[in-house]
Order: structure tokens, then C-alpha cells, then sequence
């Protein structure tokens, strides 16, 4: 699975940010794959571990940006929507 998960060279946060979150999920799930195996070679697992954590802090940046941005429709008594407002999470 070598290089599959992640790009020659180094640790980019440029080229994480440019990624949309199903992309940087797909990363993830293809480095957490592969760090199960147990067949990456030390090294390598080290630096898909270091991407991964990357990754992993983008797509909860992606997922707060969303979650944020959803809102609340208020609809009136005839069913017609009166407004949004933002959505209340616990």
C-alpha cells in the first residue's frame, strides 16, 4: 500500500488544506488501513501516523465550518418558512 495514502516528500499542511473532507477522509481511512496491516516499515508508519493526525484535524475543522453554517428553519402556522436561524447544538 505504499504511497497510496499519502505523497512523496514531505508533510505538507498546504496540501492537506486543499483537500475537501470526503478527499481527507479517504486518506485517513486508507493510512489507518494500512497502519492495521503492520506492514508499513517503521519509518513509513511514523510519517502516514504524523499525516493522519493531520488529517484528522482537518476534517474536524471541515465538520465544525459545516455545523456552523446549518441553520434552524423556522416555519410559521400556514407551513410557510419565516426564517433561519442558527442551529442550537448541545
Amino acid at each position: 500500500m505504499s504511497d497510496v495514502a499519502t505523497p512523496p516528500g514531505p508533510i505538507s499542511a498546504a496540501d492537506i488544506s486543499d483537500l475537501s473532507f470526503e478527499q481527507a477522509l479517504e486518506q485517513l481511512e486508507r493510512i489507518v488501513s494500512e497502519l492495521e496491516s503492520g506492514q508499513a516499515p517503521l519509518e513509513r508508519s511514523i510519517d502516514i501516523y504524523a499525516r493522519g493526525a493531520r488529517l484528522k484535524a482537518h476534517c474536524e475543522a471541515k465538520l465544525q465550518a459545516a455545523r456552523l453554517r446549518v441553520e434552524k428553519i423556522v416555519v410559521g402556522p400556514g407551513g410557510e418558512a419565516l426564517r433561519a436561524d442558527p442551529a442550537e447544538f448541545p
